[in-house]
């Protein structure tokens, strides 16, 4: 059964922003609390900025849609920021597996590569969607 498309009228609407929101909360509750002090100031706070960016990036492009250039920016730095997000998961699980949730570890790096995924496709099709003439 297909999905109702229901029309973006603000960047709530977006299914990546809603996504990448939700992890972040997961992170912070459930991962950066759980890391030692001694990465307080690495990995911990890298992985905070990180997954913070994300959903701002999206919000901060969204209000930005009118200009291609400048829509297709936010969507990339917040790609960016996802990989870079994966990359500090997948470091506390193997440098902290008695620390961290193994399993949450894994899902929450899921939940962002389906992010980076979708980001992807978002680009490409705002592309598209502003090559359209009127």
């Amino acid at each position: 059964m297909d999905k109702i498309k229901k029309p973006i009228k603000s960047f709530h609407d977006l299914d990546v922003y809603q996504g990448t929101y939700k992890a972040m909360l997961v992170v912070f509750k459930k991962v950066l609390p759980k890391l030692p002090k001694e990465e307080e100031y690495d990995l911990k706070n890298q992985l905070r900025r990180s997954s913070k960016a994300i959903p701002r990036l999206i919000a901060e492009g969204h209000s930005k849609r009118h200009q291609k250039k400048g829509f297709q920016k936010y969507l990339d730095d917040a790609m960016a920021e996802s990989n870079e997000t994966i990359v500090s998961l997948s470091q506390a699980r193997d440098l902290y597996p008695r620390h961290v949730d193994i399993d949450v570890c894994n899902e929450l790096i899921n939940s962002y590569d389906k992010a980076s995924r979708q980001l992807y496709k978002l680009s490409l099709a705002w592309t598209k969607f502003s090559q359209r003439k009127p």
